[in-house]
């Protein structure tokens, strides 16, 4: 059985584009494809025009395109500066210089809000802490196309409302976000556009509004009774 079958879309430029879908629809999957990590037997990937299907992770890095993970795995026995330092340094704009990195690391943890955290160990960071520090790598590479995984998976309400704040930050930095979750009232808030696959397939396309009131969608994945979103 295929993971995805004939799952076909584009992600215009700065815009925040959400994926949702039931457990096993193919999300991830779609997500390591786009990203190298996996070959489609069938299909393309194209980025700008480009032909980038089956381009390894680390070229497509250079490339521009970047992601987080579903489990954050940080360089546990480095520092969280040092982490950051190290994804500037196989990044798309790698520097040569150790202090031209650390200051470009340092800029970006201010950007996630973790620049108070930077000596510490990066094992002692709460998980909304290492949420960031995962977004905070990515962004090290300096993407153009920054793809999250369930980055708001297991964070507080609190924590949500502010991982959605980052988010509308990357965007307005000229960044297109493509953006996995399961928490519907966050990904219906902060996305311009909205997919849904289905057992590996596109069950629908369009904006937040328009999925919430998607007579498939409410059937497929949204539960039988028509969704309603309250976002404070």
């Amino acid at each position: 059985m295929a993971a995805l079958k004939d799952v076909s879309f584009d992600i215009p430029e700065k815009q925040i584009c959400g994926f949702i879908g039931p457990n096993g629809a193919g999300k991830t999957t779609l997500f390591s494809l786009i990203t190298g990590a996996v070959r489609p037997s069938a299909g393309k990937v194209h980025l700008r025009g480009s032909d980038v299907t089956g381009v390894d992770s680390a070229t497509l890095v250079k490339k521009g395109v970047a992601r987080t993970h579903q489990i954050v795995r940080p360089f546990k026995a480095m520092t969280v500066l040092e982490n950051v330092q190290l994804a500037i340094h196989y990044g798309r704009k790698a520097v040569a210089r150790t202090s031209h990195a650390k200051e470009q690391a340092m800029e970006v943890l201010k950007l996630v809000g973790l620049e108070h955290k930077a000596s510490h160990m990066a094992s002692v960071l709460s998980l909304g802490e290492q949420k960031r520090l995962e977004v905070a790598r990515a962004l090290a590479t300096a993407p153009d196309l920054l793809l999250l995984d369930e980055i708001c998976g297991g964070l507080t309400g609190t924590e949500t409302r502010s991982m959605m704040n980052l988010i509308h930050q990357i965007r307005e930095g000229g960044t297109t976000i493509m953006y996995v979750e399961h928490d519907m009232k966050a990904i219906m808030a902060v996305c311009d556009r909205i997919t849904v696959l289905n057992f590996g397939q596109k069950l629908a396309e369009g904006k937040p509004h328009e999925i919430q009131n998607d007579d498939s969608v409410i059937e497929a994945y949204l539960g039988k009774s028509k969704l309603q979103v309250n976002v404070a």
